[in-house]
């Protein structure tokens, strides 16, 4: 029933109102209607005016984007930060052997010594693209500068 009085009142306003499916036909039999039928209220009949509702939807939608854009800088940091512990784990592996002196190093030390600065340096170049892609989807997501704070 708000809804039919704000209708109508707008209607008389200066401009008309952009409309969702056939609002303003609705023909509102009352007379059919229980009291407790009167009293259901759907989401038809709320007093929200569609351009309250499609600024609301706008709000959502540009949370939705900083959501997202939060939730990708976060996947960058995880896998950063799995990324730094692991080249860190190998070279811990790699500091044990070099310590021992090489006239007692065996062959398999010395091949083992090779592979870990090989994954060291797969791993960094790895990490490497990875900065660089937090990078570049940082400047190409709108809105960046918003959700940083000052420091």
């Amino acid at each position: 029933m708000e809804l039919k009085q704000s209708l109508s009142t707008h209607l008389e306003a200066e401009k008309p109102l952009r409309r969702y499916g056939a609002v303003e036909e609705t023909a509102w039999k009352t007379e059919r209607l229980g009291r407790n039928q009167l009293d259901i209220i759907s989401m038809a009949e709320t007093t929200m005016m569609p351009e309250e509702i499609e600024l609301e939807m706008a709000k959502i939608q540009r949370l939705r984007e900083v959501l997202v854009r939060r939730e990708s800088e976060l996947r960058f940091m995880m896998d950063d930060i799995q990324l730094c512990k692991d080249i860190m784990d190998l070279k811990q592996e790699l500091q044990n052997l070099v310590a021992i002196p090489e006239k007692e190093k065996t062959k398999l030390q010395k091949q083992r010594e090779d592979e870990l600065i090989q994954k060291i340096h797969k791993l960094v170049q790895k990490r490497d693209f990875l900065v660089d892609d937090a990078e570049v989807e940082r400047l190409r997501l709108p809105g960046r500068e918003e959700s940083r704070a000052p420091t």
